[in-house]
């Protein structure tokens, strides 16, 4: 029964036929060795533990940060008495087409609880609110307050605060409004495709979801190791280099272009060792000599991986992800250390054959030595994580994989918190984190396959974007003079970024069902829409015969339209929306903003609020360079190419 757990508990990976003694004998790692070769010192004192307050300089580009900031001391004024207030602060939504304010502070009333009865003079909800409203330091932020109901305080920011910060934006750029993280370094470990295999859509959720958590992180000023931990060891492999010993008896005729399509190479593979017992037996026995470093067998092995890389490296390079390959072999070397210390500290029991850690509230342990002797998925990821955590010394380790492994990661890290290397306080630094999503359906609401049942090869699907796109833009009468070159950029663009958009956009726990139609449609809240709406901003820009950067330099930025205001005011807040998409690790938040964005621009601004020939039309050149400036960013974060005109 134990035996058969492990194999629901996957990393998208092969099981792992592992014989230690031999590996160390002969390591095929010599990199690694000095890992191997000592003890490892897994103690809670080596892990770095990390505060959770900001580093480096405050952010002062977020709306929301400042206000809190304000509203500290202003409580700190209005109950000295009262330890560790942390201030409520949040934006104001709009109810039955009513908007109190931009923000709100909503401590009145749980601070009204915490002291009612200790003779402060307070006599309800409301009076604190209007002391906390009273207590309030002057600033050039806040352009008006109000209490209202049961004490919330009420903010209105200034319009000419708002206006300066965009105007000073523009000037030095929009990196100054990233938010700062309290944390310096990060792996994001995303994408894992299995060596051998075609990458399909089932890899695309974790490939375009972890590069927009690694964007989004780094452009928050945390140092992010991008990691692929591809299936790069296993039984398979056994099967796949005697396959191609048949084929290839001359080492040296072996390349990409004899072996041909990897996918059909693996495939027949496995139907010779299903169907062959000698060769099945053959194939087990070149795992053995693989795990025990011999020369030939380990050289066929690089040569299976590097043409199954360059394969992975054609979707990453059309998808414009960037990763660092550590596999699983990369990890292998340390398995041993790892466990024994692991087994020192008490953690590791024997039960059914089979070495095992029990972790709270699963009745089923986690295996990391199989009754043979063999390793497994835990073994390699307790391995990754002790060495992410000690030598990349990353303070918060991230694993994008589907919704079905949750339990599995679970299980790690409970495993971990125990050992030590974990803080029980998932709020604290070092954690770990895995980040699920879930399955893209077909239209007939079933896992996306082909007609014949085949899954998706992801190289194909992008093919199909593009070709969809490339239909619809050459059907625009603008694109018709376009050079060769020019059609393609944007066909890609459009169609690479439709398909992103429409994965983000969801809430990543999510299913859902891909369908090219609604994700290439140009209305409602597609990436086409998205990136029209910002090739008309630069249209507009461009029409105006202005030289944009002399009017950021010579010109004023005012808002005195409430739809040029309700604009600024988005604007404003895009520093907190990527705080808050980082935190929670949810793209969709972002796609969210953006989409709003978009919308406030032309309903609110666009449709009342002449640009080009008006008396405003500096300003409002300014503020529509201002919204580019922003989408841009909410572009690059999501990987999606913009485009200029359409």
């Amino acid at each position: 029964m134990l035996l058969g757990f492990i194999n629901s508990l996957t990393h998208s990976h092969f099981p792992i036929q592992f014989n230690p003694f031999s590996y160390f004998h002969h390591p095929p790692f010599p990199d690694l060795l000095k890992f191997a070769s000592r003890r490892f010192a897994l103690t809670a004192s080596k892990t770095q533990f990390i505060s959770t307050m900001p580093v480096g300089e405050d952010n002062v580009s977020s709306v929301k940060r400042q206000l809190t900031q304000l509203f500290e001391i202003s409580l700190r004024e209005t109950v000295p008495g009262e330890p560790d207030i942390v201030p409520l602060v949040d934006s104001c939504s709009e109810k039955s087409g009513v908007k109190h304010g931009d923000y709100q502070c909503n401590n009145a009333m749980v601070l009204w609880a915490k002291i009612k009865g200790k003779q402060t003079g307070f006599r309800g909800p409301p009076a604190v609110g209007q002391a906390i409203m009273k207590n309030l330091p002057p600033s050039e932020l806040i352009e008006s307050c109000s209490v209202a109901g049961p004490g919330f305080v009420n903010v209105v920011l200034s319009k000419n605060w708002i206006a300066q910060s965009l105007h000073r934006m523009l000037i030095d750029g929009i990196d100054t409004w990233a938010p700062r993280l309290p944390l310096k370094r990060a792996v994001v470990d995303f994408s894992s495709p299995n060596i051998a295999k075609e990458m399909h859509v089932g890899h695309l959720r974790s490939t375009i979801i972890g590069d927009t958590l690694a964007r989004m992180l780094e452009f928050s000023h945390v140092e992010v190791l991008r990691r692929n931990h591809v299936g790069d060891w296993g039984t398979q492999f056994g099967m796949l280099i005697e396959f191609l010993f048949e084929k290839f008896p001359n080492p040296e005729e072996v390349n990409e272009a004899a072996i041909g399509d990897l996918q059909v190479f693996y495939k027949a593979s496995k139907l010779r060792f299903d169907s062959d017992s000698e060769f099945k037996q053959r194939a087990q026995q070149a795992v053995v000599r693989l795990q025990g470093g011999e020369i030939r067998y380990r050289k066929a092995w690089k040569q299976i991986c590097e043409i199954s890389r360059t394969e992975f490296h054609r979707v990453y390079d059309r998808l414009g992800v960037q990763l660092e390959e550590k596999g699983e072999s990369f990890y292998n070397p340390i398995i041993p250390s790892v466990l024994e210390e692991l087994g020192n500290k008490g953690l590791i029991e024997e039960s059914e054959g089979a070495r095992v850690i029990f972790v709270d509230g699963v009745k089923i342990p986690l295996i990391v030595v199989k009754s043979d002797g063999g390793y497994n998925y835990a073994s390699t990821d307790l391995a990754a994580l002790w060495y992410r955590l000690n030598e990349e010394k990353a303070e918060w380790i991230i694993y994008v994989t589907d919704v079905g492994q949750q339990q599995h990661f679970d299980m790690v890290f409970k495993a971990a918190k125990r050992a030590g290397w974990l803080l029980a306080d998932d709020s604290l630094y070092p954690k770990a984190t895995h980040v699920g999503f879930g399955l893209v359906l077909g239209e007939d609401g079933k896992r996306f396959r082909t007609r014949n049942t085949e899954v998706v090869r992801l190289v194909d699907l992008l093919d199909e974007a593009k070709n969809r796109s490339k239909t619809a833009v050459l059907e625009r009468d603008a694109a018709k003079d376009w050079p060769e070159e020019e059609v393609d950029k944007t066909s890609e663009a459009v169609g690479y970024g439709a398909v992103k958009y429409a994965d983000l956009k969801n809430n990543r726990l999510s299913n859902y069902t891909f369908n090219f139609d609604q994700m290439l449609n140009d209305k409602g809240n597609t990436a086409v829409y998205l990136l029209y709406a910002h090739a008309r901003i630069c249209s507009i820009i461009r029409k105006s015969g202005k030289d944009i950067e002399q009017v950021k330099r010579n010109g004023k930025l005012v808002l005195d339209h409430d739809g040029e205001r309700a604009l600024g005011l988005h604007l404003v807040q895009f520093s907190e929306v990527v705080e808050q998409a980082c935190t929670n690790l949810l793209p969709s938040t972002l796609c969210e903003y953006l989409y709003d964005l978009s919308d406030i621009f032309t309903k609110k601004f666009y449709s009342n609020c002449q640009v080009i020939g008006s008396a405003e039309e500096t300003s409002r050149l300014l503020l529509c360079e201002a919204t580019a400036t922003v989408m841009r960013k909410c572009f690059y974060l999501l990987g999606i190419e913009p485009v200029y005109k359409i």
